[in-house]
């Protein structure tokens, strides 16, 4: 049951972030065409400033999770039923909170960008852009958290992916109909509060919970932990675009935005494959299985990483080719910026190796040992960017997040060897050695192989194939020589489970 979840999981959110990065790429298109760039920036701008309260889910949630993985493994009802209600009286609080942060914002971000746009237009703006994020915390995040410990991701997934083409459609229809940038974005809310909705349909009709007000809470453990490490997590993922909207110009802000369009995509194809695993490792925590654990991880890090390689060393290679085709006609500011594309792929490619070890961190309970790095992470981010942006603009504000992810996956790295898989050290600087390895080869690789003229998305396409297929070669070739034993065994699990089927 626990494998057949995980398929299930893994090729849902495949296809969603598919359906993800086609949304992500066609919306910012139709508002850069039919807007201008400044818009795309504001729109950009006003999401991230949101996102510091929207993003609280990720503090709270792992913890959550955790908490549900014994009691969900055990089939205890009366504690599953008890910690939902906890965590439904917290996202209601949070859901209060994010009210006031809107009216805030509603107050003072316009006095940054009122030279720009009408007072009234910014506010409408954000009033919008916030509709679907109270809804998911008034009524859905406890929901999404008991279906996501339960390894049934695929469930959201699925209705994640209807919401999402029932968008697209809605945004292609309005745009061809000329309607402006506050009735797509307020269409396309409505839509997405549908998610909400169709996940308490779900659970009422497949779990059998008590209604809240019958159930006694139920202490978790951690929990402030969880949400003080996450605050920290949340400022340093949205300090590039704070930074910005403070020192540079909006259209600055879209140039960033369009280059981060293209990691963010690759970062939610990443996320597909990891997508469950936390489930995963926290059962085999909750029920001791500290072997299997030690072994699956190993398994898992080699076959992850040998994706991530492919994946983020092709991108230094092709992300710059790629904008330089998607903003074709675009003449209102200049979007081929070779140096920051190749730093914010690398920034990104960094935070894909700790993933794996935050994930199993996490799904281990283990939010106070690390909440220290957390912060770390986001004070140096803050700190660097601030010092740098002034005189080398997004570049500065690249090489900040490269300096912190860094800091933040080496204590990852640290703490998951010696505290929860309690293994040498060296088995994950070997594996970092030989994504090095990778990373010199395949670039290097690149300069030699001639390539298509970059003037279509087909001829790009071309090339990209071509790349991707040196960099799976040459990567292939490195695991042969690092991972030898391990390749075996990989190549024997999967021919055992096809002996199965057959």
């Amino acid at each position: 049951m626990r494998k057949k979840k995980a398929i299930y999981n893994v090729l849902t959110n495949l296809l969603l972030q598919i359906i993800y990065i086609l949304y992500g790429f066609i919306v910012p298109k139709i508002i850069i065409s039919k807007f201008g760039s400044n818009i795309n920036g504001l729109v950009t701008s006003i999401t991230q400033f949101l996102a510091y309260i929207s993003l609280l889910e990720s503090g709270f949630g792992p913890v959550v999770k955790a908490a549900l993985y014994k009691p969900l493994a055990k089939k205890d009802n009366k504690t599953v039923n008890g910690i939902l209600k906890t965590a439904d009286k917290f996202f209601k609080t949070i859901s209060m909170i994010f009210i006031a942060y809107i009216m805030v914002l509603c107050i003072f971000y316009p006095l940054i960008v009122n030279k720009n746009f009408d007072y009234f237009f910014t506010i409408s703006l954000i009033i919008i852009i916030s509709i679907s994020t109270f809804a998911e915390y008034f009524f859905g995040m406890t929901i999404k958290l008991l279906l996501q410990a339960d390894q049934k991701t695929y469930i959201i997934s699925l209705i994640q992916i209807f919401t999402y083409i029932l968008s697209i459609i809605a945004i292609v229809i309005m745009a061809y109909l000329n309607l402006d940038i506050l009735m797509i974005k307020l269409v396309s809310g409505i839509i997405f509060v549908l998610r909400p909705i169709i996940q308490n349909i779900y659970v009422k009709k497949h779990y059998n919970l008590a209604p809240f007000d019958s159930v006694k809470e139920y202490p978790i453990k951690n929990k402030w932990d969880g949400l003080a490490q996450h605050i920290a997590a949340v400022i340093h993922n949205n300090t590039d675009v704070t930074v910005l909207t403070f020192f540079c110009t909006l259209e600055e802000i879209s140039v960033y935005s369009i280059y981060y369009l293209v990691v963010k995509g690759l970062k939610s194809l990443i996320q597909a494959f990891n997508n469950g695993i936390d489930a995963i490792f926290g059962d085999m925590i909750a029920k001791n299985e500290k072997e299997n654990l030690n072994n699956k991880f190993n398994l898992y890090e080699i076959i992850y990483f040998s994706i991530v390689t492919v994946v983020f060393s092709s991108a230094m290679v092709l992300i710059v080719p790629f904008v330089e085709v998607y903003t074709n006609g675009v003449t209102d500011v200049n979007y081929i910026r070779p140096l920051f594309g190749y730093l914010i792929v690398i920034s990104e490619f960094i935070w894909a190796i700790r993933l794996p070890y935050s994930s199993i961190t996490l799904a281990a309970g283990h939010f106070k040992e690390t909440r220290v790095g957390a912060w770390v992470e986001c004070i140096s981010n803050i700190l660097i960017s601030i010092l740098l942006v002034k005189s080398f603009g997004i570049v500065g504000v690249a090489i900040g997040t490269i300096a912190a992810m860094a800091i933040r996956t080496i204590e990852f790295i640290y703490h998951t060897s010696k505290y929860i898989l309690n293994r040498n050290l060296f088995l994950s600087i070997k594996k970092i050695l030989a994504i090095v390895l990778d990373v010199i080869l395949i670039n290097l690789s690149a300069i030699y192989i001639p390539m298509l003229n970059n003037n279509s998305y087909f001829n790009w396409l071309i090339n990209a194939i071509i790349i991707a297929l040196v960099a799976t070669i040459i990567t292939i070739l490195i695991d042969c020589m690092f991972y030898n034993k391990e390749i075996k065994q990989i190549l024997e699990k999967i021919k055992i489970g096809g002996n199965r089927k057959k």
